[in-house]
Order: C-alpha cells, then structure tokens, then sequence
C-alpha cells in the first residue's frame, strides 16, 4: 500500500480570526491533488470555524497544535483531548520541538499524550528531531531513535499504523536553512528503520514521516522526491494561500 502523502500546515500562533477562516476557504476551495492530504493546524480560536468548513471536505482536514495531558481539571487556559474530540477535531500534533523546548515536554510526558489521542480516534503528528549541536557532533540519529523509544515505542503494532511522524531538524526551524535533501532523506531512513527493527519492516513502509524544517515552495519538490520523505510539516509557508498551494503540488 502507498504510503499517505501529506503536507500539513502549522499556523502557529498566527493569523487573527477572520484572516484564518479566509485562509482556510481558500485552500479549501483551491484545486489540490486528489492523492495528497492537506492538513491545517490552527490556533484553538479558529478549531470550530476550520472544522466546519472542512468536514465534508475530502482530502483537507484541520488539527490542533496541542492538548493537555490530563482530560479534565483544574487546568486555566488548557485545552483537552475530550474537548478536542466532541468536535471531531481528526488531527493533533504532538511534542513540536517549540513545545518541548519552551514548555519543557519531556518524553514520557508525550507518551501520555499520545495514548489520549489515540483513545479517542485522533490521528497524532509525532515530532522528533535535533539541535544544531547534537547535529554537529553526529549524535542526530542516537538522539532521535532516544526520543522515538521514549515517546513512541511503547505503542502497538495495531497503534502505531494511526500515527504520523514528523521529523524536525530544529536547527532549521525559522533560521532560513533547510537540510539538503540528502540530509532529509538520510533521517528519514533512519527513522523508518527504526520503525522496522521494532514493528517489522511491512508497519514501517505504511507510516508517513513528514520533513518540517523550512519547507516552502522553492524547496519542497525536491524534498518530497526523496523515497523515504511523504511530505512536510510546513510553518511560514502555511500561511499563504497560493504559496502553501504550490507546496502541495510539489510532490
């Protein structure tokens, strides 16, 4: 079976309310390829507008940017998975190198959260990925395969076929780099060996692993044709309509 091609959008903490909705409407009624999943991850304020506007809608979804790790409390300003879930929210992105690093996420803490996800049917988008120093001293793929045993590798066979990995050389976040594709390709290989020596090589060839570090329209074709990359996890470039579109038909 192919594996899903997918380019999934990260507003971030980005657009006001209605800057959103008409950017969600226009990729929603934009011609996109019929073989590739467009996902936009919103702010929480634009969940129930993008929901609706998408849920009827094939091949174009909207995710959450995060959750809680507990389902219900006394948390102020915290957003649960069951909130998440009563809307039929189908997408969540876990443990984004920017949760990690300014929350302080630590892998078993993501562990948790993977297990909520999955409980309710939401599909999860694991990030993993590196400093710039871990880079430099060749520890890159120890430390991947570290958080991906941490945070991922207590889920099932039958469990892990619902998650979407994406890798996310965090040296390349916002600074303007982008690994070369052979960088890219390189991690991802990786990453699906990973995956093989421990769910078997037939699980490891159905999960989509996403590249998001600087991905734009000038880059992406040549990211997306590499064998073992399905597509990106796409921040700045999300946020323009036309500019997102070309990294959609970039496969």
């Amino acid at each position: 079976m192919a594996r899903q091609k997918i380019a999934a959008g990260n507003w971030k903490m980005n657009t006001s309310h209605s800057d959103g909705y008409f950017l969600a409407e226009a990729l929603t009624k934009a011609k996109r390829p019929s073989d590739v999943q467009t996902i936009m991850a919103v702010p929480y304020t634009h969940l129930g507008a993008v929901q609706a506007l998408t849920f009827d809608k094939k091949n174009i979804s909207v995710a959450a940017q995060n959750f809680h790790h507990e389902e219900k409390g006394a948390y102020t300003g915290e957003i649960s998975i069951n909130m998440l879930s009563s809307m039929h929210i189908p997408y969540a992105i876990i443990g984004h190198s920017e949760r990690r690093e300014y929350q302080k996420e630590s892998n078993s803490l993501l562990a948790t959260k993977l297990n909520l996800a999955l409980s309710k049917n939401i599909t999860p988008i694991f990030c993993c990925g590196e400093k710039l120093p871990i880079r430099k001293s060749k520890r890159h793929v120890s430390f991947v395969k570290k958080q991906l045993q941490q945070g991922l590798f207590h889920l099932s066979k039958s469990e892990i076929k619902n998650v979407i990995i994406a890798y996310e050389p965090v040296w390349a976040i916002g600074t303007g780099e982008t690994a070369s594709p052979a960088q890219a390709q390189e991690m991802h290989a990786a990453i699906r060996k990973m995956l093989a020596d421990k769910y078997g090589q037939a699980i490891a060839d159905d999960i989509s692993i996403l590249y998001g570090g600087s991905v734009k329209p000038a880059n992406a074709k040549s990211l997306f044709g590499q064998p073992d990359v399905d597509g990106g996890l796409v921040g700045g470039a999300s946020l323009d309509a036309p500019g997102f579109l070309e990294v959609i038909n970039s496969f």
